[in-house]
């Protein structure tokens, strides 16, 4: 069976569903297309810098683009260039790829203040992605910053804040970034959620991670931790051991000397961000918590006491939201596309946190992933291919839309890799004009 598939974005999910259509049905045609002229989506613009291993994974990702009828379609951005409605005209199936790129709201007074981020801005301003390069969101005088939630992007927000540069010299950070963080100086991070350290949603290795800085110390203040785990939670199932290995290490912060610190990291627990208090110019000043308290099942309740951390910046990472595209329907309260089993409607997929929400890691994506491609293979049957590249090809040119391919690919990463200085692995180009006049 030949069939013409369209993957509208290359993230991890877009990646790992080529991939097991192109084992499934190698005489298949797969269109990977993607708004950025680059590919491999948060692998390349939400993975922290300064985890190298794990973006290593592009490199998997990459010979896909060598398999004869896997394209890579860059510079393309669906309801810009070309509508969803014309994708399903031209190809079998259409698979919506998108991740989730928008961040969460708090829904609390002084969101708009000057000096507050959501995570994905955040994080997308220090990973060099075009939306956020001119963002200016660290100055020289912050000394205090707020990073408000209980998950790994919190920890790898507060890390690089803290980190001293030559933590960050294997790292990829962008010199814009790097240049602007090390130059504030931060001195302190309240790294806070509403829950207790047990019921945080951190990974033991990020959560280790913070144990390990050269100028930073994690201390846990307001939060007596407790000698054993509660009785709802279960060691025998993976959260539950992920659980126990959590409270031992927050168990060997307490043993570090946080004394003589030049930085420090506050874990604060059992705080629940209420309002965002700025000064007379419009810049956050403080955060505003409630104290909460955990029932016997791990649910936090606010207590009705408050209390204010001064703060020059604050992040929110409380998770995030897709952007709905043109024609396909879209659940604007949860955010993502309502499916069944990856299936929006005829002919129509999603996949990743699209279909499931924010949440899981990379591997969980290529579960999620291979899954939906097997549904999309079995609801196909034999049907006849449209023959979908040709058709998209003749309207890209008809309008005048500069595409980049995986060979185009390959000359933005070789210049990136040379514009590297010391150990650093590379220094992005962050802007699409500049990624598209070194192709000319």
């Amino acid at each position: 069976m030949t069939l013409t598939v369209a993957i509208i974005g290359s993230g991890p999910s877009g990646m790992y569903l080529a991939d097991r259509l192109a084992k499934k049905l190698p005489d298949s045609q797969i269109d990977v297309i993607d708004r950025l002229p680059t590919p491999f989506g948060l692998v390349r613009a939400g993975v922290a810098p300064d985890h190298q291993g794990t973006k290593k994974v592009i490199n998997q990702y990459e010979k896909l683009f060598s398999q004869p009828g896997i394209r890579f379609l860059g510079n393309v951005e669906v309801d810009r260039d070309v509508t969803i409605a014309e994708l399903k005209q031209f190809y079998d199936a259409v698979v919506i790829a998108t991740g989730a790129q928008v961040d969460r709201k708090l829904g609390i007074e002084g969101e708009d203040l000057k000096g507050v981020y959501g995570s994905a801005a955040f994080v997308g301003w220090y990973n060099g992605h075009p939306d956020y390069r001119d963002l200016t969101p660290v100055h020289h005088h912050i000394r205090s910053a707020v990073v408000i939630g209980n998950g790994n992007v919190s920890i790898d927000i507060s890390r690089v804040l803290v980190k001293e540069p030559g933590e960050m010299e294997e790292s990829d950070l962008c010199e814009h970034a790097r240049a602007a963080i090390h130059n504030a100086e931060v001195e302190t991070v309240y790294l806070a959620g509403r829950r207790g350290p047990i019921e945080a949603s951190f990974t033991p290795p990020e959560l280790r991670e913070l144990g390990k800085l050269e100028s930073a110390i994690p201390v846990i203040e307001n939060t007596a931790l407790p000698d054993d785990l509660p009785d709802w939670v279960d060691t025998s199932v993976p959260e539950g051991r992920v659980r126990s290995k959590n409270l031992e290490i927050f168990k060997s912060f307490q043993e570090l000397d946080a004394s003589s610190a030049q930085k420090k990291i506050h874990l604060l627990f059992q705080a629940s961000p209420a309002a965002i208090l700025g000064n007379d110019q419009g810049e956050v000043r403080a955060v505003r918590f409630e104290r909460t308290e955990i029932d016997g099942n791990g649910k936090a309740t606010g207590t009705g006491e408050f209390f204010e951390v001064p703060a020059d910046l604050v992040v929110t990472a409380i998770g995030y939201r897709s952007r709905a595209l043109a024609g396909v329907s879209f659940d604007d309260k949860r955010g993502g596309y309502p499916n069944e089993d990856g299936l929006i409607e005829e002919n129509v997929y999603v996949v990743g946190w699209g279909k499931r929400g924010p949440s899981g890691t990379i591997p969980t994506n290529r579960a999620d992933s291979f899954q939906v491609a097997d549904r999309l293979i079995a609801d196909l049957g034999d049907g006849q291919s449209k023959g979908g590249p040709e058709a998209l090809n003749r309207l890209l040119v008809e309008r005048g839309v500069r595409v980049t391919t995986a060979k185009d690919w390959q000359l933005i990463d070789q210049l990136e890799v040379n514009r590297a200085t010391g150990p650093a692995p590379r220094e992005k180009l962050t802007r699409v004009q500049d990624m598209l006049d070194s192709l000319d």
